[in-house]
């Protein structure tokens, strides 16, 4: 896996691109979302459009940074999420921790 970051304005996207599906994976997408969170005061989006697929500890790196995110009080902004993520956000009880947009557009506008 690789994460990529790009800037919207003063937004910034993390694009994991590939699977999360070891440690390693999760560690880098920890990591690479707590740097940008120190960057940027938590204005960042986190487009889950080209993970194809997420494990426990790729869910509990999700959770540990939108409690990251959460105190400093926002909540944790996910994108393009598929149908895939959003039914194991579902079934393991974690769904109500993140916003949830379709697209990268609508995640920043949510900012404005």
């Amino acid at each position: 896996m690789q994460v990529e970051t790009t800037r919207h304005g003063a937004v910034t996207v993390v694009r994991p691109d590939g699977p999360v599906i070891n440690e390693n994976d999760a560690a880098l997408l920890k990591n690479e979302s707590f740097q940008v969170l120190g960057n940027t005061l938590g204005r960042f989006i986190i487009d889950a459009s080209k993970m194809t697929f997420v494990e426990s500890n790729g869910l509990e790196a999700l959770v540990e940074i939108t409690e990251e995110v959460g105190a400093g009080g926002q909540q944790l902004r996910l994108c393009g999420i598929s149908d895939t993520l959003r039914e194991i956000m579902s079934l393991t009880g974690i769904t109500s921790k993140f916003q949830q947009f379709e697209d990268v557009q609508s995640a920043v506008r949510s900012f404005l």
